[in-house]
């Protein structure tokens, strides 16, 4: 397996500085629309599941998913309280199964400064293209400063063979960052 951040580590990044350079309605904001169902994959402690939630408004739905309990608890903490925990529902994945079987097609999923963590590429965008609609949109970001151009470009070839097309490369701070559609 792959390194994955710990998760007492994520309080380094995921912080009220964040959102001056990470801010997930700006994001994620053309993709996203109320109503639909959006999969945040490897969502940490709840950063961009706080703003998703905020996106896909009352009849939405996310999706949050982790293979760490403790990043899922520390999700459902900054959600607890607020009308946004009604929409969120979270999910503990294994190393081999994300947990999305028995979920309805995504319209929109994102994979935010995790795909490095993943050692099989090949099963994950597999499990995500099942797990998205025909059409749904994939954003992919990465650390610049820990994910070198040359293994962010095999992640995108990756979801390429698993049935992606490239539809773009936004800008995101720190990042780099490609928007895929599932074909």
């Amino acid at each position: 397996m792959a390194h994955v951040c710990p998760w007492w580590f994520v309080r380094s990044f995921d912080n009220p500085i964040r959102r001056w350079f990470h801010d997930p309605e700006g994001i994620f904001g053309s993709s996203v629309r109320p109503g639909m169902r959006v999969l945040d994959v490897g969502c940490g402690a709840g950063f961009n599941t706080e703003g998703l939630a905020r996106l896909v408004g009352a009849k939405g739905r996310v999706v949050a998913v982790d293979l760490q309990p403790r990043m899922l608890a520390m999700t459902e903490r900054r959600l607890r309280g607020s009308e946004l925990a009604e929409r969120v529902d979270l999910v503990e994945a294994r190393i081999d199964d994300l947990g999305l079987q028995s979920q309805a097609l995504f319209d929109f999923a994102v994979a935010f400064w995790m795909v490095h963590e993943v050692e099989d590429l090949d099963w994950l965008f597999g499990q995500l293209r099942d797990a998205l609609g025909p059409g749904a949109e994939l954003l992919i970001c990465e650390p610049k400063l820990h994910v070198t151009g040359r293994a962010f470009e095999r992640a995108v070839q990756a979801a390429l063979r698993s049935g992606f097309r490239e539809a773009g490369r936004p800008t995101i701070a720190l990042s780099r960052a490609v928007l895929l559609v599932r074909g």
